[in-house]
């Protein structure tokens, strides 16, 4: 594996792009990307390369065993005083999968696509502190939540239309029947022809919830199939998506500026202040935490909004130590 500046190297890019690094290795990629120019040119076409690759995963006959082989050997022979990340090995990573989609990757060509044809590029949108929308090549239109991001080619081609995001966003997808939308968000994958839906991509879970249209999601070779107001959660150590029905409305709130309740439990509104304010709320009595509550707010400040929730409930609010304490 090819060894670079500030001990970056494949193997942990690999073990990004799956959704299989720690939240320090996260860090890690990161800085490494936001460096400089280089970096994140070289991380661009990397990821360019990593979504052929899952398009070609599904079409390759390569014997997987002999495949590592290859693979391990010309790594070494290449790399003999390169310094590897230490990887646990997980169940859930077919990691000689990854190996012969590889293998494949170099018998297509697609090396050379790499490191010398500069016309593929690959736009790379990431929202840091603002929500922003963003529309792709075939006018399908994205608004990524703070701290989200999303990455396509500037012009999709072949049979798929394919994007790899991190985060949150919600999609509302341009129908076309015949190029199927396929969303990678770490190792989950989300395909559609037509259609809206809201995704969310955390360390240890994928959520799924559709709008409109019907969307597929899968893992691995296990996969379910939504309609509207129907969710999936992907946990990263099971491998079955679990479908169920979606009552909740809050997962809108910041593209609709409401945060909407039906019969919402306290604590999932309060995992949602905290993220949209960045605040520190803290039920610190555990018999407030499925509250149920049935209210809109509309461009309300925390401080109202914490207000109503004092008034509710009858729970007293303190803030102390850059802590917002329910009690």
């Amino acid at each position: 594996m090819k060894e670079f500046v500030n001990d970056m190297n494949d193997d942990l890019l690999i073990k990004y792009l799956v959704g299989e690094t720690t939240d320090e290795e996260n860090v890690r990629v990161n800085q490494w990307i936001a460096a400089s120019e280089a970096n994140k040119k070289y991380f661009e076409q990397y990821l360019l390369i990593w979504e052929k690759s899952k398009e070609l995963s599904g079409k390759s006959t390569v014997n997987e065993a002999e495949a590592w082989e290859r693979f391990s050997k010309y790594r070494d022979e290449k790399n003999q005083s390169a310094k590897l990340v230490e990887m646990t090995p997980k169940k859930s990573i077919p990691w000689r999968s990854i190996a012969a989609i590889l293998v494949v990757i170099l018998a297509a060509g697609l090396v050379y696509l790499f490191k010398y044809n500069q016309s593929t590029e690959l736009v790379v949108i990431r929202s840091s502190e603002n929500v922003l929308t963003d529309t792709l090549p075939d006018g399908s239109v994205v608004i990524l939540n703070k701290r989200s991001a999303i990455s396509y080619p500037k012009q999709f081609s072949g049979n798929t239309r394919m994007v790899n995001m991190e985060g949150e966003g919600f999609f509302t997808v341009t129908p076309d029947k015949t190029n199927p939308f396929i969303i990678h968000a770490g190792d989950v994958d989300i395909k559609v022809v037509g259609t809206s839906f809201n995704v969310r991509n955390t360390p240890g879970k994928t959520e799924v919830i559709v709008e409109t249209g019907i969307v597929k999601v899968s893992k691995e070779q296990q996969s379910v199939e939504l309609n509207p107001n129907e969710m999936a959660t992907v946990f990263k150590n099971q491998l079955t998506p679990v479908k169920q029905k979606n009552v909740d409305e809050l997962y809108n709130y910041y593209r609709t500026k409401e945060f909407v309740c039906n019969a919402t439990a306290l604590w999932k509104l309060v995992d949602i202040l905290n993220e949209a304010y960045g605040a520190n709320i803290i039920i610190s009595d555990s018999r407030l935490k499925d509250l149920q509550l049935n209210t809109t707010f509309r461009n309300e400040s925390l401080d109202e909004i914490l207000k109503v929730i004092s008034v509710t409930f009858n729970i007293r609010v303190e803030k102390k130590n850059g802590q917002i304490l329910l009690q």
